[in-house]
């Protein structure tokens, strides 16, 4: 099996060599990430300008790496299309310091990157623990590499999309493991006005993190102690019946005409 392995905390954090050093003992692995920390930029492709890579010293010894100067889902791209060469089995992102819950997985970079994976066809993983007291990276890349057999032995489709979510927790206090979905709003945030001097200016605020979500939903799991596997699809389409009737549409389309 062979891996590819990213981040968004930029290409020598230590989550990303945690796990590469768990997933070298199963697979052979390469890295290639962004050559710094690239948070909350989402699937975000540079199409403005050059991008470029170059070869590193890998933290871990005997393992290809490449930091590229762009971001998560570039580095991605660009190993799939060019960098990887040979055959690539996995995408993994992570480890992320602090969990991708609810909708932050919208603007995530970590989930951003295994998007791509997904995209073009790659079984692809998002990987984050919770930032408390203790990180306990070690739990995650465990986790991952079993994930990685299951993929590998046909016991998990190959089609697959996950986000996956640990509590700060030792591995004796983690509870369980849920396979959960979306929760909505997952963080309460505001808008801050500050000023330089000589104008105002803004910070985005992320308060606190929104506790208040049903059972079975990916905050809940990681509230309760436990691990959230969340699978994750593309299709933003709704599945259920249109709240829009048929006859919405005509009507739109006949104003329209006598504007």
């Amino acid at each position: 099996m062979r891996i590819l392995v990213t981040n968004d905390d930029g290409i020598f954090a230590q989550g990303l060599w945690i796990l590469v050093k768990e997933l070298k003992n199963i697979a052979q692995v390469i890295v290639v990430a962004p050559d710094r920390e690239q948070s909350a930029i989402g699937t975000a492709v540079t199409l403005n300008r050059p991008l470029r890579a170059q070869r590193v010293m890998p933290m871990v010894p005997e393992i290809e790496t490449y930091s590229v100067e762009g971001t998560p889902a570039d580095s991605v791209i660009m190993a799939l299309g060019e960098l990887a060469g040979n055959k690539i089995d996995l995408v993994i992102s992570g480890i992320n310091h602090g969990v991708n819950l609810g909708d932050d997985v919208f603007i995530s970079g970590t989930v951003g990157a295994a998007l791509q994976g997904y995209l073009r066809g790659f079984p692809s993983l998002a990987i984050s623990v919770d930032a408390g007291d203790n990180l306990h990276l070690d739990n995650a890349a465990k986790l991952v590499s079993l994930v990685a057999k299951k993929i590998d032995s046909g016991a998990l489709p190959v089609n697959i999309l996950l986000n996956i979510n640990l509590p700060s927790l030792s591995l004796a206090e983690i509870r369980g493991a849920k396979i959960t979905r979306l929760a909505g709003e997952s963080h309460i945030n505001s808008v801050e006005e500050r000023h330089d001097g000589r104008r105002r200016y803004y910070w985005l605020i992320r308060d606190r993190i929104n506790k208040n979500t049903s059972k079975k939903t990916d905050i809940w799991a990681i509230e309760q102690g436990n691990i959230s596997i969340t699978p994750l699809h593309t299709n933003l389409s709704s599945k259920s019946s249109s709240p829009i009737r048929a006859s919405v549409c005509s009507d739109l389309l006949h104003q329209l005409r006598k504007c």
